[in-house]
């Protein structure tokens, strides 16, 4: 994946709209997810305000909370990307927390890569193939500009094709009815 350009408008003293910050933003891996690339463009822990100087809001996890929202790339290697031996360590899984804090804590411990979140995930794919995969066996191929809303059902995202596949999120705060 490679860098996007984030230009962020805010306001000036008078109240005028500037363009309060434009800068080029780098993906992020860690080897406990071989492959993976996330490239985190905004997002904040409660609602929305308007930040006028192009600082993104502070949040902490990578799923919001209520309230909380993300915007985020993702990027999957191709079916035959090489796994190191050493990608399922405490030191790499330590790297995967600090980089993408909370998401592994979401994965089930029987079924790698299937995963829930408390998010109503709505997605686009921006290239490649990607297979969802629902923990019954129900599979979806999307291509190239499908979309996806994704209720907080467990799920697994696979890229069983030879090409890198990457996908635009945005992830809303949801509360998980009784």
């Amino acid at each position: 994946m490679a860098s996007r350009r984030r230009v962020v408008t805010g306001h000036d003293a008078a109240g005028a709209a500037i363009v309060a910050s434009d800068a080029a933003l780098q993906p992020q891996t860690s080897p406990g997810l071989p492959g993976v690339e996330m490239l985190y463009l905004w997002g904040a822990d409660g609602p929305a305000a308007y930040p006028d100087s192009g600082e993104q809001p502070a949040w902490r996890d990578h799923f919001p909370p209520v309230g909380g929202f993300r915007f985020v790339t993702f990027s999957l290697p191709p079916a035959d990307h090489p796994v190191p031996d050493d990608a399922g360590s405490a030191e790499a899984l330590a790297h995967t927390n600090a980089v993408f804090p909370g998401l592994l804590d979401t994965f089930a411990d029987d079924d790698p890569g299937m995963h829930r979140s408390d998010t109503t995930d709505v997605a686009i794919v921006l290239s490649g193939e990607v297979v969802l995969e629902l923990p019954g066996g129900e599979e979806r191929t999307l291509r190239a500009g499908d979309t996806i809303v994704q209720n907080g059902t467990s799920h697994r995202w696979t890229n069983r094709s030879a090409e890198r596949v990457e996908l635009l999120f945005v992830l809303v705060g949801a509360e998980r009815a009784a």
